[in-house]
C-alpha cells in the first residue's frame, strides 16, 4: 500500500512539472506555421524559433508584427509573449515581416531567403499601392517578377494569355490607361524575354534594386502635428527622419539624416528631435497616441543602429555569411555555365539530327523518283522490243510475198501466148505484177529500216535503264550511310553529361586564381550593369512615351502628378533628401 501511495505521488509530481503552453500562428509572406509555446517564453524565444525554422540568419531586419486597436505593434524581444496586449483567443497570430530596410539591397542582403522575403513584401506593398510606383517602372518590375516565377521565356510554353491570372500591376496603373490586359501582357513579355538566363534569386535582386529607388520604399509614415497644430507626416526609414505634407508622401519638406541627430525622445504624446548642430532648432511634434510614440522610437533606434552598423567593418558572422554567399554564387554560376553548355550541345545535336533527317527525306524522294523513272524505262523498253519483233515479222512476210510474186512473173513469162489478146492480157498482168513486186520491195525496205530504228531505240532504252539502276544503287548507298549517321547523332543527347542535383556530385576548390578570376568577373559585371542601367533608362523612357497617348489624364492621382513634376525637374529620391537635409 505504501508503494502504491509513493507511485501516485510520483505520477502527480510529474504531471505538475509539465509546462503550460499556448498555440501561436506565424504568417510569412508565402506560408503559415503553427508552434506550441511555453507561457514563460519571451518574444526572443518565439522569434528565434521562427528564424531557425526558416533557416534565416540575417535576423536584424525582421520582427513579429501584430495589430492592436487599429495600430501596428511589434513583439518585444525582452518581454513575455503573453504580457503583450495580444488577443486572448488561440492561436495567437503574428506576422513575420521586415521591420527595417537596407540602404543597398545588393550589398546588405546576403542570404537567398532574406532576399526572397524582402522581394515578396516589397512586391505586395507596390501592388497594394503602399509604395508609389510609376507605370513604366511597374511594367519593368512585373517582368522581373515573371522571370522569378516562370524562369526563362520560351515562346512555345509561354503563349499569349499565360499571364491572364497573374496580379502584376497596381490597379491605379491599369485604370490610368486605355489598354487591354493583352496589351499590358505584350509589354511585360517583351521585357521578360530580355531577362534570359537569370536565376530566381538574380531576378528578385534586380526587382529590389529598382524598387529601393522609389520614394516611398522602406518609409514608415505617422500622422503628427507641429507646435502650431499643423498636420504633417513623419517618415522613418534607413536614411533618417523626414517631414512631409499630408498630401505629398514623395517629397519631404525637411530631412534629418541619422548622422546629424543627437537625441530623440518623447514625453507622453510629445516627441523631440535634437539635431547634432546645436545652432539648429529642436524639432518637436505631437502624435495621436502614446503607443505611436513608442513605435516611432522603436523604429528610430533600430534604423539608427543599422545605419551606424553599415558604416563599420562587418562582424565575423557577416563576413562568414558573405564568404559563403560568394562561394555559393560562384558554384551556381559554374552550374549554370555547365547547364548552358549542355543545353547548347543538345540543341546543336538536335539541329544536326533535323538536318540529317531532312537530307534523308530528300534522298528518299530522289530514290522514289529514280524508281519511277526506272519503271518507266523498263516499260518503254518492253514496248519497243515488242514493236521491233512485230515489224521484223512483217518485213519477213513481205519479203516472202515479194519472192512469190517474182516466181509468178517468171512462170507467166515462160507460158506461151497463143493469141494476141492473151499476149496483151499477159503483158498487162506482167506489168501489174512488176509494179506489185516493186511496191512490195519498197515496203520491205521501209519495214527493214523501221526495224533497225526500233533496235536502236531499244538499245538506248536499255542504256537508260542501266543508268537509272546505277543511280538508284548510289542513292541507296547514301541513304544507308545517312541512316547510320542519323542513328548515332540521335543518340547523342542521351550520352551528354546530365545535370545532377545531388550535392555530393559537385565539389569546388576555390583557390587564389579562382577568387582572382571571380573578382575580375565581378568587375566586369559592374561595367555591364552600368551599361544595362543606361539601356534600361532608355527603355523606360521609350515605354513612357509609347503609352503616354493612351493615358486618361482625368484619372491621374495626386501622387502621379507629383511624381511627374519631380521627374520633369530631374529630382530623384536621394538628391531630394540631400537638398532638404
Amino acid at each position: 500500500m505504501a508503494g502504491a501511495i509513493a507511485s501516485r505521488m510520483s505520477f502527480s509530481s510529474l504531471k505538475r512539472k509539465q509546462p503550460k503552453t499556448f498555440t501561436v500562428r506565424i504568417a510569412t509572406m508565402d506560408a503559415e506555421m503553427e508552434f506550441s509555446c511555453e507561457v514563460k517564453w519571451k518574444g526572443k524565444d518565439l522569434f528565434d524559433l521562427v528564424c531557425r525554422t526558416l533557416g534565416l540568419r540575417e535576423t536584424w531586419f525582421f520582427g513579429l508584427q501584430y495589430t492592436i486597436k487599429d495600430t501596428v505593434a511589434w513583439l518585444k524581444m525582452d518581454k513575455k509573449v503573453l504580457d503583450h496586449d495580444v488577443p486572448t483567443e488561440e492561436p495567437k497570430t503574428f506576422h513575420f515581416l521586415a521591420k527595417f530596410y537596407p540602404e543597398n539591397a545588393e550589398e546588405e542582403l546576403v542570404q537567398e531567403i532574406t532576399q526572397h522575403l524582402f522581394f515578396l513584401q516589397v512586391k505586395k506593398q507596390i501592388l497594394d499601392e503602399k509604395i508609389f510606383c510609376p507605370p513604366e517602372a511597374s511594367v519593368l518590375l512585373a517582368s522581373y517578377a515573371v522571370q522569378a516565377k516562370y524562369g526563362d521565356y520560351d515562346p512555345n510554353v509561354h503563349k499569349r494569355g499565360f499571364l491572364a491570372q497573374e496580379e502584376l500591376l497596381p490597379k491605379r496603373v491599369i485604370n490610368l490607361y486605355q489598354m487591354t490586359p493583352e496589351m499590358w501582357e505584350e509589354r511585360i513579355t517583351a521585357w521578360y524575354a530580355e531577362h534570359q538566363g537569370r536565376a530566381r534569386d538574380e531576378a528578385e535582386m534586380e526587382y529590389l534594386k529598382i524598387a529601393q529607388d522609389l520614394e516611398m520604399y522602406g518609409v514608415n509614415y505617422f500622422a503628427i502635428r507641429n507646435k502650431k497644430g499643423t498636420e504633417l507626416l513623419l517618415g522613418v526609414d534607413a536614411l533618417g527622419l523626414h517631414i512631409y505634407d499630408p498630401d505629398n508622401r514623395l517629397t519631404p519638406k525637411i530631412s534629418f539624416p541619422w548622422n546629424e541627430i543627437r537625441n530623440i525622445s518623447y514625453s507622453d504624446k510629445e516627441f523631440t528631435i535634437k539635431p547634432l548642430d546645436k545652432k539648429i532648432d529642436v524639432f518637436k511634434f505631437n502624435s495621436s497616441k502614446l503607443r505611436v510614440n513608442k513605435l516611432i522610437l522603436q523604429l528610430c533606434i533600430g534604423n539608427h543602429d543599422l545605419f551606424m552598423r553599415r558604416r563599420k567593418a562587418d562582424s565575423l558572422e557577416v563576413q562568414q555569411m558573405k564568404a559563403q554567399a560568394r562561394e555559393e554564387k560562384a558554384r551556381k554560376q559554374m552550374e549554370r555555365q555547365c547547364l548552358a553548355r549542355e543545353k547548347q550541345m543538345r540543341e546543336e545535336a538536335e539541329r544536326t539530327r533535323d538536318e540529317l533527317e531532312r537530307r534523308l527525306m530528300q534522298l528518299k524522294e530522289e530514290a522514289t523518283m529514280a524508281n519511277e523513272a526506272l519503271m518507266r524505262s523498263e516499260e518503254t523498253a518492253d514496248l519497243l522490243a515488242e514493236k521491233a519483233q512485230i515489224t521484223e515479222e512483217e518485213a519477213k512476210l513481205l519479203a516472202q510475198k515479194a519472192a512469190e510474186a517474182e516466181q509468178e512473173m517468171q512462170r507467166i513469162k515462160a507460158t506461151a501466148i497463143r493469141t494476141e489478146e492473151e499476149k496483151r492480157l499477159m503483158e498487162q498482168k506482167v506489168l501489174e505484177a512488176e509494179m506489185l513486186a516493186l511496191k512490195m520491195a519498197e515496203e520491205s525496205e521501209r519495214r527493214a529500216k523501221e526495224a533497225d530504228q526500233l533496235k536502236q531505240d531499244l538499245q538506248e532504252a536499255r542504256e537508260s535503264e542501266r543508268r537509272a539502276k546505277q543511280k538508284l544503287l548510289e542513292i541507296t548507298s547514301k541513304s544507308s550511310y545517312t541512316q547510320s549517321m542519323n542513328s548515332s547523332t540521335t543518340a547523342l543527347p542521351t550520352d551528354l553529361p546530365s545535370y545532377n542535383l545531388i550535392s555530393e556530385s559537385l565539389s569546388f576548390d576555390f583557390k587564389d586564381t579562382d577568387m582572382k578570376r571571380l573578382s575580375m568577373e565581378i568587375e566586369k559585371e559592374k561595367v555591364e550593369y552600368m551599361e544595362r542601367s543606361k539601356h534600361l533608362q532608355e527603355q523606360l523612357n521609350e515605354l513612357k512615351t509609347e503609352i503616354e497617348a493612351l493615358k486618361l489624364k482625368e484619372r491621374e492621382t495626386a501622387l502621379d502628378i507629383l511624381h511627374n513634376e519631380n521627374s520633369s525637374r530631374g529630382n530623384s529620391k536621394h538628391n531630394t533628401i540631400k537638398k532638404v537635409s
